[in-house]
């Protein structure tokens, strides 16, 4: 018994001493190949950033770091697990962006994910197969076009994708709370 309480303090010592990791070189990455895309995104908003985990003990300790770092502002199932949405106390600051709102998806069993950031949403402000369709030539994943709440195109690169949808995932969370 001593030895799990040592190592659950030791665990405690070193969770409480992490920051969050910083998303630049992942947004420096995702911003290249947007743009090597063509794709205007000077004027949408970067909405979130989705964080992936390996394990369920990894999630819940994502979890509490999120939590000393923001606000939970949801925990919904969602395929079967859970993910988690939060709101920042200390955005991240990239290229003159704001970015206060991280998703925490909990594993999937059968669909691995190495852990980091994974994904990035931006807001379009409008259907998304419209913005989708001002950019023929790209292959457009449109598999999450036809959700009845906030409706979703994707574009895949090499490990990580970007989401465009019409609203924010923070006005989704309230109107879903409704």
């Amino acid at each position: 018994m001593a030895y799990r309480q040592r190592r659950a303090g030791m665990l405690r010592a070193i969770f409480a001493s992490m920051e969050l990791p910083s998303p630049s070189t992942f947004l420096e990455t995702l911003f290249a190949a947007v743009e090597r895309d063509g794709i205007a995104t000077a004027s949408l908003v970067l909405d979130h950033l989705c964080y992936r985990v390996e394990t369920k003990a990894r999630y819940a300790e994502w979890k509490g770091l999120l939590s000393k770092n923001g606000k939970l502002l949801g925990e919904h199932l969602i395929g079967g697990r859970p993910i988690a949405t939060f709101k920042l106390k200390e955005p991240f600051l990239f290229r003159g962006r704001t970015i206060d709102v991280i998703e925490l998806p909990a594993p999937k069993p059968g669909s691995p994910y190495a852990e980091g950031y994974e994904h990035a949403e931006f807001v379009v402000g409008e259907d998304p197969r419209l913005f989708a369709a001002r950019y023929p030539s790209l292959e457009w994943d449109v598999s999450g076009a036809d959700k009845a709440i906030n409706a979703d195109v994707r574009l895949s690169y090499d490990g990580f994708s970007v989401k465009f949808h019409e609203r924010s995932l923070e006005e989704v969370i309230v109107l879903e709370g409704l």
